[in-house]
């Protein structure tokens, strides 16, 4: 960590240099979203709540405080945006809702507006956009990723960043582009610094991206990474168990649709090693895509 980080009070304290080394460590981090709009000094809040302790008397039985006066001071200053307080702990009434709220959808556009509207999955209070699809609804052949990162939450589209370059590539290799494909992920919402989506969250979008599988009717499934193959087949395996073999994903309507798993881009961008085998299913897929619809 950078040592003006950790004794960090004032930003005029240091020249823009230091400041922007900060910054950079910041990025580098995962931190690129503000939770609030003034700074929170840490470190004086954890100097009052010591300087308390040590001058509050020992308390016997008799006089013992209650629970609630030994929580620490609240800073006045601190004041986060309004859309977190909205932020709780998920239960199955709210993923009861999402299955509700899915099922009500009988369009893609209706889809997105209830999917706008829930309030069920956390992620979207510390996300910029709603990340819902791209490209043709109608297509025969359907990839779906994990989540979105930076720059698809920027832009509220999936896969523009350098993995959604690399997919284009990859696309343009087998005959196909975006306007031949439709694209969407299984979490809607950028997860913060791009962790990978807890499974409760997975669990907590699942009703809607099965219903967006549904509502769109591809022919073909393409699950781009472990968890979107996991999410799609529920198969136990690891991606590069799965990848290059066909899978079934079943939809609420009963219809069986084929899965290729294969690797993720981004995943290809960090392993040029392993892009013959992304090759290689991609190959498979045209082939399977040409046979369906010929």
């Amino acid at each position: 960590m950078h040592p003006a980080i950790c004794d960090f009070k004032n930003e005029k304290d240091y020249p823009l240099s230091t400041l922007s080394e900060i910054l950079h460590f910041y990025a580098e981090a995962g931190v690129d979203t503000p939770l609030v709009d003034t700074p929170v000094d840490r470190f004086s809040q954890v100097d009052t709540k010591r300087a308390q302790t040590q001058q509050a008397p020992v308390a016997t039985r008799s006089n013992a405080p209650s629970p609630a006066s030994l929580k620490p001071p609240i800073d006045a200053n601190a004041s986060a945006p309004s859309t977190l307080s909205k932020a709780s702990v998920p239960d199955d009434a709210k993923i009861a809702m999402a299955r509700q709220m899915a099922a009500n959808a009988t369009t893609l556009e209706e889809l997105r507006e209830q999917l706008a509207a829930f309030d069920g999955c956390n992620l979207k209070f510390t996300a910029k956009n709603l990340v819902f699809a791209d490209g043709n609804p109608q297509a025969a052949i359907m990839f779906v990723g994990e989540a979105p990162g930076r720059e698809e939450d920027l832009e509220g589209i999936p896969f523009i960043g350098r993995s959604g370059q690399l997919l284009d590539r990859m696309l343009a290799a087998i005959g196909l582009d975006r306007q031949s494909v439709y694209i969407a992920n299984t979490i809607p919402w950028r997860p913060p610094g791009n962790r990978t989506p807890t499974p409760l969250e997975t669990e907590i979008c699942r009703p809607f991206f099965e219903r967006q599988i549904e509502l769109a009717n591809p022919k073909l499934l393409v699950a781009l990474g472990g968890p979107a193959a996991k999410a799609l087949t529920n198969a136990p395996e690891g991606i590069l168990r799965l990848r290059g073999n066909w899978k079934t994903h079943l939809t609420g309507s009963g219809n069986q649709i084929p899965v290729m798993p294969t690797l993720h881009p981004a995943y290809l961008l960090r392993n040029s090693a392993q892009k013959k085998f992304a090759w290689r299913d991609f190959l498979s897929v045209k082939l399977r895509l040409r046979a369906l619809t010929d």
